[in-house]
């Protein structure tokens, strides 16, 4: 009885000791579950429609009542709408396009990355002026000048996302198959006459997937800055949509009379991509440590 009682505690314990030893990481934890709830449920969740416009009560402050019950919290927008409302609707965007864009640019460097660094011929090569050549343009002109060229949409701006940062994951993930590819264990696999293909997906992409998951997170944070920049600067995402960048855009024209326009949003990007970074350096010192672990015990045997 009392064991029992005791271990189905036991997850309980373990939470509250870690939330006590690791008290920022908690709290950022808590920061992105709250942003990325509101902006799943933000249709059961947000108090007014985002999308209902009453001109009579545009750019009212904080805690203003409306007239048909309920209170603005966090004030209204130009258009009389619900400030808490739209920030809920512009995170679901904000958070989906950095979300994909990470997710395409992923895929794509670290496939990329991996085949050059396990063949090292002819594709390694080029693979690696092509890094070099992106990564001495500066991304934000790249994409500046591609959606210029394509125009302002959903899926250009999370292709042009995701073409801007494919080559992290590619150098990154090309740098791990070169250490691990001398290994014992892939020279095991390559004498027992296993392709190439089989040696990349089922012995190489295991080992180097925990570093890449902590380059992705990272990258979030990335992406989020970056789509708030084109859709502050018009070239991003387009009204009657929303997301944090067009917000601060639509927001700075009335900077000295309604400065809740402008710090809403700017909080919100502030919080989510603070939050994303201390749990990326988290991630990242635990996996450094994880390894330090192998190599130690390595070393020891």
């Amino acid at each position: 009885m009392t064991s029992s009682h005791s271990s189905a505690r036991s997850p309980a314990r373990r939470l509250a000791r870690f939330v006590w030893h690791h008290k920022l990481v908690s709290l950022s934890a808590l920061v992105l579950v709250v942003a990325v709830g509101s902006a799943l449920l933000v249709t059961w969740v947000a108090p007014f429609d985002p999308y209902a416009q009453d001109v009579a009560m545009r750019n009212r402050p904080p805690l203003t009542p409306n007239p048909d019950g309920g209170i603005h919290l966090l004030g209204t927008d130009p258009l009389g709408r619900d400030e808490l409302s739209r920030v809920m609707l512009g995170g679901q965007i904000s958070l989906t396009v950095a979300a994909a864009s990470v997710v395409v640019s992923g895929l794509f460097g670290t496939t990329v990355g991996m085949i050059a660094g396990y063949y090292r011929n002819w594709f390694d090569d080029v693979v690696g002026r092509l890094v070099d050549l992106q990564m001495s343009v500066p991304s934000l002109l790249i994409a500046l000048l591609v959606l210029y060229v394509l125009g302002p949409s959903f899926i250009n701006v999370v292709l042009v996302l995701a073409v801007t940062r494919w080559m992290v994951y590619a150098r990154v993930s090309r740098g791990l198959v070169l250490a691990l590819r001398e290994e014992l264990f892939v020279e095991a696999a390559r004498s027992l006459g296993a392709p190439g293909r089989r040696i990349i997906v089922r012995h190489l992409l295991p080992n180097i997937l925990g570093p890449i998951l902590v380059l992705a997170t990272l990258e979030l944070a990335v992406m989020m800055l970056t789509e708030a920049s084109l859709s502050f600067l018009g070239l991003g995402i387009q009204p009657p949509e929303s997301s944090w960048g067009l917000m601060l855009a639509e927001g700075r024209e009335y900077l000295t009379s309604a400065w809740w326009l402008v710090a809403v949003p700017g909080v919100a990007i502030l919080l989510t991509t603070l939050s994303v970074n201390i749990i990326a350096t988290w991630l990242r010192s635990r996996s450094s440590q994880a390894q330090f672990s192998k190599v130690t015990i390595g070393e020891g045997i």
